[in-house]
């Protein structure tokens, strides 16, 4: 049995955990370290019982918690070429020594689960998302910052009984909204974040494929809301008569964990 769960989700923190028999790992480690030790402890797990760290990308929000944890614990952290880089500039106490790194499109076996890396376009040094086959052949796709979705990211995604997809911003909010015009402009490129037309457009593809749990993941504060997240998802796959009575979708919360998915 694999446990599947977003401790926190957003442009102030981002964390993912994933547990099965034999420990568990995180997806980011954008929180501070306190904050994802007592969310774990809320659902009845502990620190130790974390196996590795998979890193999306070297921006603050997914990485704020790595000096503390280098110092703290000996979990090893797996994360691109690129991503280490960036993490090291970040972080001058870090050495690129310490990490495991993972290339693009690559796997690796940790806890028995099988964790491969997929390429996502983000303004970052390099992006991934994350594959996840667990013991039981069930998997699971992990995909949070990305600018669009192109066929390399729909065919790591498409088969996933669990997918966790960004779905940050409602154009027409972030358009009126006050953000200066550079950030707007950065957010809506092929290499920003994705909006909830575009996450939602995919899900159809998805529940055809065979998801069956949709997270929506990294909403903004000034420019969505989860009500609206949710409402765009729901109506495109109504439109597309999806058998959604069958789907859960959820609005991953920006500073609590979200619901518990049982594998």
């Amino acid at each position: 049995m694999t446990k599947f769960c977003s401790l926190f989700s957003g442009s102030s923190g981002n964390c993912t955990f994933v547990e099965g028999e034999n420990g568990g790992i995180l997806i980011d480690a954008g929180g501070s370290l306190r904050k994802i030790a007592t969310t774990l402890q809320a659902l009845g797990t502990d620190i130790t019982h974390i196996r590795a760290i998979f890193l999306t990308h070297e921006h603050i929000d997914h990485i704020k918690a790595l000096p503390m944890l280098f110092k703290k614990w000996k979990i090893p952290v797996f994360a691109t070429p690129g991503t280490v880089a960036g993490v090291c500039d970040r972080f001058s106490e870090l050495e690129r020594s310490q990490f495991q790194q993972l290339d693009t499109n690559a796997t690796a076996e940790i806890a028995g689960m099988s964790i491969t890396s997929f390429a996502t376009s983000h303004d970052s040094k390099e992006s991934v998302g994350f594959h996840l086959c667990l013991p039981n052949h069930e998997q699971i796709a992990v995909a949070t910052d990305l600018g669009f979705v192109d066929d390399a990211v729909r065919d790591s995604l498409c088969g996933c009984r669990v997918v966790m997809l960004e779905s940050n911003h409602d154009i027409e909010m972030l358009k009126k909204g006050r953000y200066p015009v550079f950030l707007k402009r950065r957010i809506l490129s092929a290499v920003g974040h994705l909006s909830n037309r575009d996450c939602a457009s995919l899900l159809p593809d998805l529940v055809d494929s065979g998801t069956e749990h949709i997270v929506l993941a990294h909403l903004s504060k000034d420019n969505n809301s989860p009500r609206l997240a949710l409402q765009t998802a729901q109506k495109v796959l109504d439109q597309a008569g999806s058998l959604s009575h069958h789907i859960s979708i959820e609005a991953a919360p920006r500073s609590d964990h979200g619901q518990v998915y049982t594998l």
